[in-house]
């Protein structure tokens, strides 16, 4: 299940050139709020990704596991270059990664050590 709570199979192949064209930063979750409007239970997040992109909003399905305060200042890993998508009330500007844990919970992706705001990966 991806963090807009769709269901996938195994996709299809891409190139590497495909691959290289999704933008996924690191970010520093920077607010955290609840989102009672959302179908399913989430929050509504701020994410500061550094000088170049900035702070941008993002929602996720992630209160299984993770508390307001779990979550501030914790860094994330999330798709910068999506175009915005509409939430209920609520506009996301990029896509905060995580996999499912096996019972319907979230579990956020994120760097295993300290690295900088914006970081890319490859």
């Amino acid at each position: 299940m991806s963090c807009f709570g769709v269901m996938t199979a195994q996709a299809a192949p891409l190139s590497y050139a495909e691959f290289e064209r999704v933008d996924i930063r690191v970010g520093r979750v920077v607010e955290v709020l609840d989102f009672p409007e959302a179908r399913k239970p989430a929050y509504k997040l701020r994410i500061d990704f550094g000088p170049e992109i900035g702070i941008r909003k993002s929602s996720v399905q992630a209160t299984k596991h993770y508390t307001k305060d779990d979550l501030l200042n914790r860094r994330v890993l999330a798709v910068v270059n999506f175009p915005p998508k509409q939430i209920g009330p609520y506009m996301s500007e990029v896509l905060t990664l995580g996999v499912p844990d096996g019972e319907g919970g979230v579990v956020l992706l994120v760097p295993e050590r300290e690295v900088p705001l914006g970081g890319r990966m490859f």
